[in-house]
């Protein structure tokens, strides 16, 4: 396992990016900027970037013959001990580098994005999605990297759990802990479901987004709580769920998810599904993106391509736009509101704007909501107080035998009020 401390040295990393197909240099340079981040995150001191323009991928190396060496001799000469590609490499293709750079790791984009998990993975569940989104990862390269994960003993991208224990099993224990874990998993989606049915039908956002867009912090923003902040990619990974009042007649149950990035993995995407069921299950998602990046709009791409794989691309979605008050995000607001006329634009962090924000929630529930009249006698006072908890009372009329109420409420706090009377 890698040490972050200053006492010891970080392991050094190169990153390597292709120009090909519709990918020029400009965006291959900022996914290897993101790729930058995502190493840093990990643990590594990153010594440089190297790029390759290719006509098509070499099934061998990814990149050409002549070029695979140079790196590796390159690595070496710099005391670098981690190659990163930002493309996902074949199984052939990783253990023909593990021939090829024998004392200097080779892995990709989606083996570095699944130790970053494994370093945040806080809780029992999140533990349980990543091990085994780690495990049906390494499977197919397994007997292809056998010896190279030996020598490596643990690092980035070979953390223990998916390196020290892989050496000790073969694949036949490994599919055998991939079906614990799926089992595991069952257990715990279950126990969520459970909790879910006791929120009730209380109106449901999901605060999605790229990672690092401001997600957690724009829910305390919302809500009050105190979540966890961290300025670092993938801070964290469990979702968090606050019961919010907007006002008196508006109340909202908020979930904050695990942030996305351009390539995630797919079998995270595939094992954190129960995690993200809170997305699936609201009833708005506030789509948060960071408008001083200068890839806004590729992050919203990533973004909408998730919600499709989880399938809640139908759902209701407002477009947010955070950190509006930073200076790159000053130079670019005219074109992200021509690209998003319909976004709410704020800063979560000097809380500018939230009020626009929560409107819009207000707004939106407005749509689902139903105004009914309810009629009382002098004896049903306690009935009368229940039924005006959690509703706009729009007329209250007190004739000789009995009061009656005009109420404008959500859909499911006018069917809960209608069954408590008809008890």
């Amino acid at each position: 396992m890698i040490n972050n401390s200053n006492s010891k040295s970080k392991e050094k990393a190169l990153l390597i990016g292709v120009i090909h197909g519709e990918l020029d240099e400009q965006i291959v340079e900022d996914h290897l900027d993101e790729l930058r981040l995502l190493a840093i995150t990990a643990g590594a001191e990153v010594v440089g970037n190297i790029t390759q323009k290719l006509s098509r991928i070499n099934p061998s190396f990814f990149i050409g013959t002549g070029k695979a060496e140079q790196i590796i001799s390159q690595a070496k000469e710099l005391g670098v001990s981690l190659i990163i590609f930002d493309d996902e490499l074949s199984p052939a293709q990783l253990k023909n580098f593990i021939n090829l750079a024998k004392d200097v790791k080779v892995i990709d984009r989606g083996a570095l994005i699944l130790d970053i998990f494994r370093q945040h993975a806080q809780t029992k569940e999140a533990q349980t999605q990543v091990e085994l989104a780690q495990l049906e990862y390494m499977l197919p390269r397994l007997s292809k990297a056998w010896s190279h994960l030996e020598r490596q003993m643990g690092g980035i991208g070979t953390r223990a759990g998916a390196g020290e224990t892989q050496i000790e099993v073969d694949r036949r224990l490994i599919r055998t802990r991939i079906s614990k874990l799926k089992r595991d998993l069952i257990k715990i989606e279950k126990e969520r479901e459970t909790q879910s049915k006791r929120r009730g039908n209380v109106f449901k956002v999901a605060l999605v987004g790229y990672t690092n867009a401001g997600k957690s912090t724009l829910m305390n923003a919302i809500s009050g709580a105190n979540v966890f902040v961290e300025d670092k990619l993938f801070a964290t990974l469990d979702t968090t769920i606050r019961s919010v009042e907007l006002n008196t007649s508006h109340k909202i149950l908020l979930s904050d998810t695990v942030g996305f990035v351009r390539k995630l993995p797919h079998h995270l995407v595939a094992t954190f599904k129960s995690t993200l069921k809170e997305v699936v299950d609201a009833d708005l998602i506030l789509l948060v993106l960071d408008a001083s990046s200068t890839q806004v709009v590729e992050h919203y791409n990533t973004i909408v391509e998730v919600l499709k794989e989880l399938g809640a691309e139908r759902h209701q979605t407002v477009v947010i736009m955070n950190k509006i008050d930073e200076e790159n995000a000053a130079k670019q607001l005219n074109f992200l509101k021509r690209k998003f006329p319909e976004g709410i634009y704020l800063s979560a962090l000097n809380n500018l704007r939230i009020n626009k924000l929560t409107q819009k929630i207000v707004d939106v529930m407005d749509k689902d909501f139903q105004t009914i009249d309810l009629l009382f006698s002098y004896k049903e006072a306690k009935e009368m107080a229940l039924a005006q908890k959690g509703v706009d009372v729009l007329e209250r009329n007190y004739e000789d035998d009995c009061v009656r109420l005009k109420v404008k409420a959500s859909r499911w706090r006018i069917n809960q009020i209608q069954a408590e009377l008809n008890k």
